[in-house]
């Protein structure tokens, strides 16, 4: 049996009575952070286009709703909108070891579908571990050498998309091994468009879910997909990586429970720049120092943090700036956060958060990409205006499984990202909260928003 072969039979008979508690109560609680996500979007650029895409080329209504705006379309323009919403303000979930943002890819077509084909609270769940479960190990097969120059959530979130909606469709093995080989030949997602400060980020969400709903719809229809896209000698691996690992796609299955590492986001940026983030932070509070006390920061960083936020200089949308190291750490050192609010107000227009900018840079340090990426560790030195040189660290940025939100603090992210874009008043936000811990007990998700 291959490894493909494997992962597929664990996907097939999967079922809701293996879940530990802990794996229920996890995924209910990214799917409260990937609400909220999707929420924090409405009215931002280019959501909108988008919306009105799905208004000119879909139906007027249908099964499955749209967040960001209440109305509803089919399951494939509801997925395409929900995906690109929550893929914007950069606050959805991360996983390390497949530096895969899993949410925004298989809740979208999760929930579109479950809509759509009138399942329950805990069949959507269920559903969503399948495409967790499966993401994550096709990103960790997938290696380093493929996000330098592929999306990983594009790309290998196509694919997680898929399996939540094929485990909807109760698909058995035979249909799981069709539904990766339709999934995968659609990958696609290129880091290229960040140098142009492009939009293309939430193209590449919103395709990767809504092709993955494609793939599943069009497979329990009878539509064959290659048998070995992933391992096979013209698959994913061989177009699109150096270093694939095949053993990743099979290692752990039913034991370990890989949606249980996922990472919250708590600053409001790429998440290369958290732990360098939270280790000046850490500094200047331990230290007592301001901004105007600092000449200069080094942060000793990964090869892949270089390879993406490198590709930044002066950024010239607020987008762009949460993959600007020296714009995050500006807002960290004269703000003392990195928030939605900070972004917006003072990211590009605070002559004090440029100046510090400017005092940033990133040094390759090998024992902090040795560590990566299973772990993502917080290096920096500071040099002071009296002479001083500090030096600050952290193993585990804060939204880390070893460093994680509870539920109280998720709910306070839910609250502010609301309160961000308006979308829900507080008592609406908390009525919605309640909602999602109860998700499992919900009889129909439709219309469920």
């Amino acid at each position: 049996m291959s490894h493909t072969q494997a992962l597929c039979r664990f996907l097939a008979e999967l079922n809701d009575a293996q879940l530990p508690d802990a794996v229920l109560a996890r995924i209910e609680e990214l799917y409260l952070d990937w609400l909220a996500s999707a929420l924090a979007s409405q009215g931002s650029h280019p959501i909108p286009l988008f919306e009105r895409y799905a208004q000119k080329m879909g139906p007027a209504t249908g099964p499955s709703q749209i967040i960001v705006n209440g109305g509803s379309s089919s399951a494939y323009f509801a997925a395409l909108v929900n995906a690109a919403s929550s893929h914007l303000v950069e606050q959805d979930d991360l996983h390390n070891s497949s530096v895969l943002h899993p949410a925004t890819v298989v809740f979208p077509a999760a929930l579109a579908a479950a809509q759509d084909l009138g399942k329950s609270g805990r069949e959507l769940l269920l559903a969503a571990v399948a495409g967790y479960e499966a993401g994550i190990r096709i990103g960790e097969f997938m290696g380093r050498s493929h996000y330098r120059i592929f999306h990983t959530t594009a790309t290998v979130g196509t694919l997680a998309a898929a399996v939540a909606v094929g485990k909807l469709l109760d698909f058995n093995e035979e249909q799981f091994i069709n539904l990766l080989g339709s999934a995968g030949t659609q990958a696609a997602g290129l880091w290229e468009f960040l140098r142009d400060a492009a939009d293309s980020k939430q193209l590449h969400t919103a395709k990767a879910a809504a092709d993955g709903l494609l793939a599943a719809y069009l497979t329990a229809d009878g539509l064959s997909g290659a048998r070995n896209i992933l391992e096979g000698e013209q698959g994913l691996a061989a177009g699109m990586s150096t270093d694939a690992e095949p053993g990743k796609l099979s290692a752990g299955l039913g034991s370990r429970w890989a949606l249980l590492e996922t990472s919250f986001k708590f600053h409001a940026s790429c998440r290369h720049t958290h732990p360098a983030a939270d280790a000046l932070l850490d500094l200047m509070q331990r230290e007592g120092l301001a901004a105007a006390d600092i000449a200069r920061v080094e942060t000793r960083v990964y090869q892949g943090a270089i390879d993406v936020l490198g590709r930044v200089t002066v950024p010239a949308t607020v987008h762009q700036a949460k993959f600007s190291m020296g714009t995050v750490l500006g807002l960290i050192a004269v703000h003392g956060k990195a928030g939605l609010t900070e972004f917006h107000q003072w990211a590009l227009s605070d002559p004090a958060v440029a100046a510090f900018r400017d005092k940033v840079s990133m040094i390759f340090d090998r024992a902090v990409d040795d560590a990566y990426p299973q772990r993502w560790l917080g290096r920096v030195t500071v040099t002071c205006v009296d002479g001083r040189t500090l030096h600050g660290a952290i193993d585990e940025p804060k939204g880390d499984p070893g460093n994680t939100l509870d539920r109280v603090q998720l709910a306070d992210k839910f609250q502010r990202l609301c309160q961000f874009s308006g979308a829900r008043t507080p008592a609406q936000a908390s009525a919605l909260i309640e909602k999602v811990w109860n998700l499992r007990n919900a009889v129909s998700m439709a219309h469920w928003l």
